[in-house]
């Protein structure tokens, strides 16, 4: 396992590489000039120099590049070109929500969609599993944008029950927190919760057919143990690949998420940072995102060896 753990992290750096050639590219990509863009239709040919100076863009290609890649190694992310700041200061308060959220959605939709799977495979064909799968493929279906505002519709709007905007940080008190995100961690959990049970029930049901489960009720064993001890765990690897998955997807879904409910985290910077075209936050947070999809996935492979020691790369 341990080789499998260190091949599979050693071929991750490549990866990293290729990501950090692609989101340095974005701004040579992009049409236009970046400075143009930056300094709009009013910029002089002084102020248009002035932002290649401080985007580096009036370097050589392979500089600005080596530039870009050691400030990275320092963990340096650059700084934004509208407020002078260095990114990474302003990324820092912007971590808690995006991370409390994250947290919860997670913990939540796993919880959700692994019990909904399994049960829903117990009670294949009865009615609870028609009604369970019938709203996780509504859920699957549903665009977040379109969830968020039926469920503020519903619980804010005509109940007021939860705040339909606004973020209450955890310094103010837990209670308070787990209120003011409510609504917004309800839409990212029903989201990926239907997606992982349909995936563990359909998991569940091929191995729920092999013959060691079979031999396991004839040895008399409980329901309850056939399924969570000889069924769960081989049925387990398809369902964890959908959760890396769902996890990778939040980074996309939280800046839909926060944009709407009005949470001041990295998503909401990201849609700031685009609107301002302010390129060098663009490109921090890009790289971060790609980064933690590149780890996520590294994690799920990991895990892939503990659930099944015949996994070797």
């Amino acid at each position: 396992m341990w080789r499998y753990t260190l091949i599979r992290i050693a071929s991750s750096i490549p990866v990293i590489l290729v990501v950090g050639v692609i989101t340095f590219s974005i701004i040579h990509i992009a049409p236009g000039d970046p400075a143009a863009i930056i300094g709009g239709d009013e910029a002089t040919v002084e102020d248009l120099e002035r932002i290649r100076q401080e985007l580096g863009t009036d370097q050589p290609i392979h500089i600005q590049f080596i530039r870009w890649v050691g400030r990275l190694a320092r963990g340096d992310l650059g700084t934004s070109i509208f407020s002078k700041q260095s990114i990474t200061t302003l990324m820092a308060p912007r971590l808690q929500p995006t991370l409390s959220l994250g947290v919860q959605v997670i913990v939540l939709s796993t919880l959700l969609g692994i019990s909904i799977g399994v049960i829903s495979a117990w009670k294949a064909g009865a009615p609870i599993d028609r009604a369970f799968m019938f709203f996780a493929v509504l859920g699957f279906s549903a665009p977040g944008f379109w969830l968020a505002f039926i469920l503020i519709w519903v619980f804010a709007v005509n109940f007021g029950w939860f705040p339909a905007l606004g973020y209450r940080p955890i310094g103010e008190g837990i209670l308070p927190h787990l209120h003011s995100m409510f609504l917004p961690v309800a839409v990212n959990s029903i989201l990926s919760s239907a997606f992982i049970s349909r995936i563990t029930r359909s998991a569940m049901l091929d191995v729920l057919r092999e013959d060691y489960v079979r031999t396991a009720r004839a040895k008399g064993l409980r329901e309850l143990v056939v399924y969570m001890r000889h069924a769960f765990r081989p049925a387990s690897i398809p369902v964890v690949t959908v959760i890396g998955a769902s996890l990778a997807s939040l980074a996309t879904g939280f800046v839909v998420t926060e944009s709407i409910f009005a949470i001041p985290g990295l998503g909401r910077m990201l849609i700031e940072a685009i609107i301002r075209r302010d390129f060098p936050i663009i490109q921090a947070m890009m790289m971060v995102v790609a980064t933690g999809y590149v780890l996520v996935n590294l994690f799920i492979d990991i895990i892939y060896a503990y659930l099944d020691p015949r996994i070797r790369y």
